[in-house]
């Protein structure tokens, strides 16, 4: 087994093409990018230390948002960490007061091409190492030792070897009426000389939580091996966000239940908010002082409605609508929930929330940092206590700030719709929260979430 290190290195080496790729592409097409454009006067060594700057804050950047990985990421995930890149770059530029020594074409055509060419490259790198897979090379052959439903998902998870790297060559289990359909090849007890006869990389242990001391046995009896050892966790059953494995204070810990927004991700989406937000203000300025008006002249009262509502880990703030009901509409009925034909609205109010141009307030919330521009829609505290008993899971959409808009709301799931369909969008928003993720919803939003046939 010792000879056969090298090749339980797969890892390591994916992720050093792929670092390698991002320095080489980001080098290049600066370079390509100076010689290209006529740039008078420019030193071209201020031109080489900013793009090494920028080499160096994609590593640690990257790094840290997860996106040097032994497998295949989506395409387009590096925006959000390129972006970062660059906006840490201006800050740079802006406190040295160098700006004005860069070409604003160059350094804007970098942004560009250079997002381009680290995708393009990151693609290249996966073509590469799947090609070298199905050859063979860069290959770890792993047996399974599983019981029951774990040890059926743990293999059927791990057989395309062209996306995992990883090839399934035996499976074993004592259980083997649980396993029909499934090729085992004997009991666990034989598992260990067929390791160290046919040169195997990994042992993935699956073994459910009433099994555990079927655990203790695998590992005594593998206690002299040099073989490599997984613990697929047994989780299923569990509603589960953003698992992931950590070490904390030198212990092991499973995350069963996480928020996205920790880190250098909570900063991303706190420029991400105040930025966009300031903009689309400053933007729609006219058009709020045009509302306001339309909003004092069609009612009695003030321009704004503050309502209560629940957002990130259950704290409360006052969410801004613009008014679109008489100041008592709920006087004698109290918190309900709008529905269609629902008549309370004034004439202009019910033009403002079929177009939903009465929720042009909350970018003022989410300059305060109470809301985010995407991300599940708050509700009041009287319906949240209500629905946290009704409906599976309802309380992680709090991992997350709310949101003027979400993954719910452009897929059609506002107003009165199903809410656990709408809670399934929230959650897979938060398991699949991305900056380029949130500029998707907020692009579809301008297409589907203005005005919808379940805004009333």
């Amino acid at each position: 087994m010792i000879g056969n290190t090298s090749s339980r290195d797969h890892s390591s080496l994916v992720v050093l093409l792929t670092q390698l790729s991002d320095i080489v592409v980001i080098s290049l097409v600066a370079l390509l990018l100076y010689v290209g454009f006529p740039l008078v006067d420019a030193d071209p060594r201020e031109y080489l230390y900013l793009t090494l700057l920028a080499v160096l804050l994609t590593g640690v950047i990257f790094t840290q948002l997860g996106l040097y990985r032994d497998h295949p990421i989506a395409l387009g995930s590096t925006f959000g960490g390129w972006l970062l890149v660059f906006l840490l770059l201006s800050l740079f530029l802006f406190v040295t007061k160098t700006s004005d020594h860069f070409s604003r074409l160059w350094y804007g055509s970098w942004l560009v091409f250079g997002f381009v060419g680290v995708e393009a490259g990151r693609l290249s790198v996966n073509s590469l190492v799947r090609y070298l897979r199905r050859k063979g090379i860069n290959r770890r052959r792993v047996v399974i030792i599983g019981y029951a439903e774990i040890g059926r998902s743990a293999l059927e998870k791990l057989s395309d070897s062209g996306v995992t790297g990883l090839q399934v060559v035996a499976y074993f289990s004592d259980d083997q009426e649980s396993c029909p359909g499934l090729n085992v090849r004997g009991p666990v007890d034989a598992a260990l000389d067929f390791v160290e006869r046919n040169d195997i990389d990994q042992v993935w242990i699956a073994v459910p939580f009433v099994r555990a001391a079927e655990l203790e046995r695998i590992l005594e009896l593998f206690k002299h091996s040099m073989v490599d050892i997984r613990l697929v966790p047994d989780l299923y059953g569990f509603r589960l966000l953003n698992h992931s494995t950590s070490v904390v204070a030198g212990l092991p810990v499973v995350n069963l239940s996480m928020s996205p927004m920790d880190g250098l991700n909570r900063v991303i989406k706190s420029v991400e908010d105040k930025v966009l937000s300031a903009v689309i203000l400053l933007l729609v300025s006219p058009l709020l002082l045009v509302i306001a008006l339309g909003v004092k002249l069609s009612s009695p009262g003030p321009v704004f409605y503050r309502q209560e509502r629940v957002s990130w880990n259950g704290g409360r703030f006052y969410m801004l609508k613009f008014r679109s009901m008489p100041v008592d509409a709920e006087s004698e009925s109290g918190a309900v929930w709008a529905r269609p034909g629902d008549n309370r609205s004034t004439r202009f109010g019910g033009f403002l929330r079929r177009t939903s141009l009465d929720e042009l307030p909350q970018f003022i919330n989410v300059l305060k940092g109470d809301m985010s521009i995407v991300g599940p829609r708050p509700e009041r505290p009287y319906f949240v206590d209500r629905f946290k008993e009704e409906i599976p899971g309802y309380m992680l959409k709090h991992k997350v700030k709310a949101g003027i808009t979400g993954w719910a709301q452009v897929n059609g799931w506002r107003g009165d719709t199903d809410l656990q369909a709408r809670i399934e969008h929230d959650l897979y928003y938060i398991e699949h929260w991305s900056l380029l993720f949130d500029l998707k919803i907020i692009v579809l939003t301008l297409f589907r979430g203005l005005v919808h046939r379940n805004a009333y």
